[in-house]
């Protein structure tokens, strides 16, 4: 196997940044709260739903946490209109079934918002493998999400690219051993490659990520 790739879903394949911040303000309005772009970025950007919450709220049981992760990603499900996929990614796909690359979508996305976003960018049927991080035992940034993706794939480490756009996603697919692509979507470069990134693209276009990929081919 020349090559493998796995996606991070949410910032990656389409930008939900802002429906997912608006979601989480709904939750956090009644108890005076607001979140604003630098929080989401620095503590619920590509985290699991137990980490997000205990971030915007410490003072709450584990209990009234979950519960409020759940409205929080219905009242996203709610949001989510017509999607738009980062550029250039529908001719990898297009690229990647032509050449039999196998490809994996890995997440901490609920398994509803990932699996209602694949479906309404007309995706979810090219994703046979698609990895939800609270359905293990870790999800990112522990590298098992990306292991599990590798072995749904029957492929290793050494036959894999990965994309992502978090500093939790980055660190989770580096972790695992993947070559690594940062898209540079909220983040600075700079930040991306200091946690392993060994690539950073504005999206799919871009002329570095194809010789890249040409090369592992």
């Amino acid at each position: 196997m020349p090559l493998a790739l796995l996606f991070d879903l949410d910032g990656t394949m389409v930008d939900t940044d802002p429906l997912h911040i608006a979601a989480w303000n709904a939750m956090a309005a009644p108890y005076g709260k607001q979140i604003d772009t630098a929080f989401y970025r620095s503590r619920i950007m590509g985290f699991d739903n137990p980490t997000c919450s205990a971030a915007v709220f410490p003072e709450l049981s584990i209990a009234a946490r979950d519960a409020l992760s759940d409205g929080k990603e219905a009242a996203f499900r709610a949001m989510l209109g017509r999607l738009h996929p980062t550029p250039g990614l529908g001719d990898l796909l297009d690229w990647a079934d032509a050449h039999r690359v196998p490809k994996a979508v890995v997440t901490n996305a609920p398994r509803a918002n990932a699996e209602t976003m694949l479906r309404g960018l007309g995706w979810l049927e090219r994703f046979p493998v698609l990895v939800i991080g609270e359905e293990l035992a870790r999800g990112k940034p522990d590298p098992l999400p990306y292991l599990t993706g590798l072995q749904r794939l029957g492929a290793s480490a050494a036959d894999a690219m990965a994309f992502e756009d978090s500093l939790s996603g980055m660190r989770a697919c580096v972790a695992a051993g993947i070559e690594s692509v940062g898209l540079q979507v909220a983040l600075e470069a700079s930040a991306l490659l200091a946690v392993g990134a060994s690539l950073v693209v504005r999206d799919f276009t871009d002329p570095a990520l194809w010789a890249r990929l040409q090369a592992r081919m």
